[in-house]
């Protein structure tokens, strides 16, 4: 049977996801580390350089510091929306009953181009958002933070998805932000003791910066990921009556 999170509160898709994450652990955590130990290189490479190259003695010390932030804020969110596809495409795959897809199937029914436009829009957006002004970066992020799962679930363009995010999320804004608020904070605290870890053990080295980007993004991302499907599943269903059938394990 299809099993959602209900919209009964907080609590109760905390445990759905929890329960979903460890049952798909096996598949999620390998196409992770498939996607996060690249890029968790382009990730390192500005935070290695940022320090060297800025001038702070020019007069474009705020310009510079500014495009320094919103680089460091665009890099930990890219991927987040294109992962959410992928949790996407497990758990609503309509593949072989008894058995999770492979990563060959997964591979092969992702829309590349439009997850990868949705999570450069997603990263641009909610990073100008954080730099200038903070709340509207917070907004941008809850309702936009769907879309991946959406261009999935309903095989929406990329304009399409990011609309039918914010549509969804409208209403219950509160529920989205208690949910995926908190767990990117604790992402980010993931990633702070990562860095220190690796810094530690490597020195501030750009093999250390690489080691926490990616150790941070494989155990926490696909978590977060799974927490958007799930919410948008449940949404969907709440405005429509009906909705995608959901997996919540690899048996089901």
């Amino acid at each position: 049977m299809p099993d959602s999170p209900g919209i009964a509160g907080v609590g109760a898709v905390y445990k759905q996801t929890w329960r979903v994450y460890r049952a798909w652990a096996g598949t999620l955590l390998p196409l992770a580390c498939l996607i996060f130990v690249p890029l968790g290189l382009l990730s390192a490479l500005p935070l290695a350089a940022r320090v060297e190259s800025l001038d702070f003695g020019s007069g474009l010390v705020v310009v510079g510091a500014l495009v320094a932030v919103l680089a460091v804020v665009g890099t930990s969110l890219f991927g987040e929306i294109f992962f959410s596809g992928v949790v996407a495409v497990s758990l609503t795959h309509d593949g072989q009953p008894g058995r999770p897809p492979t990563p060959r199937e997964i591979a092969g029914r992702l829309a590349y181009g439009r997850l990868i436009a949705v999570d450069l829009i997603y990263a641009v957006v909610v990073g100008l958002g954080f730099v200038l002004f903070f709340v509207p970066g917070v907004v941008a992020y809850v309702f936009l933070g769907l879309a991946g799962a959406v261009v999935e679930i309903e095989r929406r363009g990329t304009g399409e998805a990011l609309a039918r995010s914010a549509r969804l999320v409208r209403g219950r804004f509160w529920l989205v932000f208690a949910v995926l608020w908190p767990l990117e904070i604790l992402s980010e605290g993931f990633g702070a003791l990562a860095d220190a870890g690796s810094q530690a053990l490597l020195g501030h080295t750009l093999w250390a910066d690489w080691l926490a980007e990616s150790l941070s993004n494989v155990v926490a991302t696909p978590f977060v990921a799974v927490a958007c499907v799930l919410l948008a599943v449940d949404l969907i269903f709440a405005k429509e009556g009906a909705g995608p059938q959901l997996h919540s394990h690899p048996s089901r």
